[in-house]
């Protein structure tokens, strides 16, 4: 019986969370593919795209297991995807391919940074670039206010005085789906999608249609932290209530709720790449959900944003006083309290653990 206690500690860096990937990956006999960034890491490190498999090619059920999706988010989920290839790798259905990909925004992790190389939320990137992406006057209207010119203390003051009455205006859920739903006009902001499809994304399209091609069911959990109750583990899916996607992804798993229904801690998302990946394996059913981890609270979250996306259109990120701001992203998204990463690890290993009964049967 594999030992399944937590004992994950946050590894400091993007490096040092990388090399415990691959050794755990290896030492468990999977096999290892590396897929190179162009850019490199904070400390001018090689930055990639890891992808560890169990299980044999041709296998017809895949499951995949994402992190960093949102880089700084990596740290929660590199931590997950090795302590299980540690502890449960060798107790897993044998039948059943099992895929971990590591950090999916590279850049980010290493960066700290949620977001990636061009300051584009991967999660908001995988929209259909054929038509003009959705416009979000909302956001127009105070894009100013989130991410100043300035950064003072008279202007943090004075833009946070503004944004926290509309936020009592209009109530925190209209709010975070106007901030957060996702923004195409505004390059140095947050929640910012791009202008076309970034290196990430054209690599995950690219490796998910050759990869999947054979595949009957592919099972997709996406490791997310930042929103909800602390240590909760929320599991949520893009697909309607009522779809057979959203059925199944209930009978798996149980409790799960819908970013379009509107009972989730997330807001309604343009181009969110679980909501793009049906497309990318058209021959199979595909079940997903993004399991999202609470950490702070939102309002702390979004604070710890904008003096990023500040830091990074405006600052110098490479100045000592930047480590600041990155240790603010950091608290955000990972919390180092042993209590913490207990409830996040049992949750996980429930959802994965899932996923193999559904599979098996």
């Amino acid at each position: 019986m594999a030992d399944v206690s937590s004992s994950i500690p946050l590894a400091t860096t993007y490096s040092r969370a990388r090399t415990r990937f691959l050794t755990e990956a290896r030492d468990s006999g999977a096999t290892v593919d590396s897929y190179l960034h162009p850019a490199a890491g904070i400390e001018g490190e090689e930055l990639a795209i890891d992808v560890a498999q169990l299980g044999p090619d041709d296998a017809t059920d895949v499951v995949m297991v994402v992190s960093g999706t949102h880089g700084v988010e990596g740290y929660c989920g590199s931590a997950l995807q090795s302590r299980w290839l540690e502890a449960c790798a060798a107790d897993r259905p044998h039948e059943l391919a099992v895929i971990c990909v590591h950090g999916l925004n590279p850049f980010g992790f290493s960066w700290v940074r949620r977001v990636n190389e061009d300051n584009v939320d991967l999660n908001r990137n995988f929209v259909d670039w054929d038509r003009s992406p959705p416009a979000n006057p909302g956001y127009d209207e105070i894009a100013e206010l989130l991410v100043p010119h300035e950064w003072t203390d008279e202007e943090r003051a004075r833009t946070d005085g503004l944004l926290l009455e509309m936020l009592a205006d209009r109530g925190l859920e209209s709010f975070q789906q106007t901030i957060s739903g996702g923004q195409y006009r505004h390059g140095e902001g947050v929640f910012y999608g791009g202008a076309g499809p970034v290196w990430s994304h054209l690599w995950l399209r690219a490796w998910c249609t050759q990869r999947l091609a054979r595949a009957r069911r592919v099972a997709i959990l996406d490791l997310h932290t930042g929103l909800g109750p602390w240590g909760e583990g929320e599991l949520i899916t893009s697909a309607p209530p009522g779809s057979p996607a959203h059925q199944r992804a209930v009978a798996w798993w149980g409790s799960v709720t819908s970013m379009v229904g509107g009972d989730s801690v997330s807001s309604r998302l343009s181009g969110d790449w679980l909501d793009a990946a049906p497309g990318y394996a058209p021959q199979a059913e595909v079940t997903s959900a993004a399991l999202e981890f609470g950490t702070i609270d939102p309002v702390s979250v979004l604070q710890a944003l904008r003096a990023d996306a500040w830091l990074h259109a405006h600052g110098d990120p490479t100045a000592p006083s930047a480590a600041d701001t990155r240790h603010q992203v950091r608290a955000a998204f990972a919390d180092d309290d042993p209590a913490w990463l207990d409830a996040v690890w049992a949750r996980f290993h429930q959802a994965i653990e899932q996923t193999f009964v559904a599979l098996s049967e």
